[in-house]
C-alpha cells in the first residue's frame, strides 16, 4: 500500500485504522472504566501514537461513544433480523436468545463495560449506554409481549425477565477464568430462558 506520494506506508500507518482504535478502546474502557482510561494507553494498545489517535477521534468522549454505539448498533441489527423472520414465535425467540448470547460471548469487553456502567451509574458513559441499551430492551419486550401473547407464561413480568436473561449472559461473559468454577461447563442460558419465558417449555 502506498501513501499519496507513492511511498510505502509503514506498518503503524497501515494498522492505524478506526476499527483497530475502537477495538483497543473497548479493551481499555473495559479494564479501567471510562473515567480512568487514558487516551495514551488506548493508543498504546492500538500500536499508534496519541496524536494519531486524536486524528481519528478528537476526544475520549467521542471515542467511547463510537466504541459503544458500534457494538450495540450491530447487536440491534442482528436482533431485529431474527425477530422479523417469517417463522413461529418460539423459533424466533430461540434465534434471538442465541444471537444475543453469541454476541456477548464474542465481545466480553462490551459485557465488562456495561457492568461497570451499571455499578458506576454516573458520567457520560451511563448516558451513552442508556441510549443504546434501553431501546434494545424495548425492542425485545415488544416482541415478547405482542407476538408471544398466549405462549409466554401468564402474568410474566416481561421486562424483568428479559433483563434477568440479559444480565446473566453479561456476568457470565465478563467472568473470565471464574466462568467454569461458578457456572460449570457448558452454557445453559437458553434452557433457563425458555423455562422462565414460555408456558409450555418443549
Amino acid at each position: 500500500m502506498l501513501d499519496r506520494l507513492g511511498r510505502p506506508l509503514s506498518d503503524a500507518n497501515v494498522t492505524a485504522t478506526p476499527e483497530r482504535i475502537l477495538g483497543a478502546a473497548r479493551a481499555e474502557f473495559a479494564a479501567a472504566g471510562f473515567a480512568q482510561a487514558k487516551l495514551a494507553d488506548i493508543a498504546g494498545r492500538a500500536g499508534i501514537t496519541r496524536p494519531s489517535l486524536l486524528y481519528h477521534f478528537a476526544t475520549k468522549e467521542e471515542l467511547y461513544a463510537r466504541a459503544v454505539e458500534r457494538c450495540f448498533g450491530s447487536l440491534a441489527a442482528a436482533l431485529s433480523h431474527t425477530i422479523s423472520q417469517p417463522a413461529p414465535f418460539v423459533d424466533r425467540l430461540r434465534a434471538t436468545l442465541d444471537r444475543y448470547r453469541e454476541f456477548i460471548e464474542a465481545e466480553p469487553d462490551v459485557a465488562r463495560i456495561v457492568l461497570r456502567e451499571l455499578v458506576d451509574g454516573a458520567g457520560p458513559g451511563a448516558e451513552i449506554l442508556l441510549n443504546q441499551v434501553a431501546p434494545l430492551v424495548d425492542l425485545v419486550e415488544r416482541f415478547v409481549r405482542v407476538q408471544g401473547e398466549g405462549i409466554t407464561r401468564p402474568g410474566l413480568p416481561v421486562r424483568a425477565a428479559i433483563l434477568q436473561i440479559a444480565t446473566d449472559a453479561l456476568v457470565r461473559a465478563a467472568a473470565g477464568e471464574l466462568r467454569i468454577p461458578l457456572w460449570g461447563p457448558g452454557d445453559h442460558g437458553r434452557v433457563l430462558a425458555e423455562l422462565l419465558l414460555l408456558e409450555d417449555h418443549t
